[in-house]
């Protein structure tokens, strides 16, 4: 049997800790040997609507991943341009990959989503997806899933971003090279 692999899926825009912490607690549960962050080029669902770019959204994970052994990231789907389907990239991965067993971890927001999900009855034969609690969703889904209750996190970019951009504090919510990166870059009207 190849690596296990985790991989988080994302805007990270910016990274923060409530996704450091789902990856820590999935790389337990779950005795993966590495969690892979996976920066979005275009989501299919969401307009782009910050001022940072896909370089500045990869430093800021490099910073906030930086001090951990299992923590990477992967760039596959930067490197492809347009709207990436999660089923084409794992396509990828697991042609790169192929002895790799790879988790996809999903918040139970994302759950309730996968009927809608670009050829989801390939993709869950290629990856064992991961569920997450997330306060306010439920973890229901007729798709074949691992559910994992961590701590309770609610904390989201866009809230981040908004905080930014009023002048309040976000300093126990990101990672300190994260927060120095924004202010040198006067990233989400940090300036």
């Amino acid at each position: 049997m190849g690596k296990r692999i985790g991989i988080l899926g994302g805007t990270f825009d910016p990274p923060h800790i409530g996704h450091l912490i789902i990856a820590d607690e999935i790389l337990q549960a779950f005795r993966l040997e590495e969690v892979r962050f996976m920066p979005n080029h275009l989501p299919p669902h969401k307009k782009k609507d910050t001022d940072s770019t896909d370089a500045d959204r990869l430093n800021m994970l490099r910073l906030a991943t930086q001090d951990h052994p299992f923590f990477k990231i992967e760039t596959i789907e930067l490197e492809r341009k347009g709207i990436s389907y999660t089923y084409d990239t794992m396509r990828l991965l697991k042609a790169r990959e192929p002895d790799a067993e790879f988790f996809f971890i999903i918040g139970a927001d994302m759950a309730e989503y996968l009927p809608k999900w670009h050829k989801i009855d390939e993709l869950v034969k290629l990856v064992q997806f991961i569920v997450v609690n997330r306060p306010g969703h439920r973890m229901e889904t007729d798709y074949p899933v691992k559910k994992v209750n961590i701590p309770d996190i609610s904390i989201s970019s866009s809230v981040i971003r908004a905080k930014i951009e009023k002048g309040e504090s976000v300093r126990y919510l990101l990672p300190r090279p994260v927060w120095e990166y924004i202010k040198e870059k006067g990233l989400y009207g940090s300036r």
